[in-house]
């Protein structure tokens, strides 16, 4: 499912235009984004939790070259799944 897709399932289930459900969606993906980029956590219970993980630096190979690089440290966004979430998708 695309973001498109998405926008047309979620204004269908909620009766809203599509023009209010990209609105309402694009807040929110606004509002995540600077959430997490400001080091704080998202906990949306039954869905599950945003955070923001920093991975280390490490020594890694280009494949192409076979040459040792140094991979440099990054924040990365972690989501663990809720419990009704997980209990959808089994």
């Amino acid at each position: 499912m695309n973001k498109a897709e998405l926008i047309d399932a979620m204004a269908e289930k909620a009766g809203l235009t599509k023009v209010q459900t990209k609105s309402a969606l694009s807040a929110f993906m606004e509002t995540v984004g600077e959430t997490l980029a400001s080091g704080e956590r998202i906990a949306l219970v039954g869905f599950g939790t945003f955070t923001v993980n920093t991975r280390a630096e490490r020594k890694g190979r280009n494949p192409r070259t076979k040459q040792e690089m140094i991979i440099p440290a990054k924040n990365v966004v972690k989501f663990k799944a809720g419990n009704e979430l997980s209990g959808q998708v089994k």
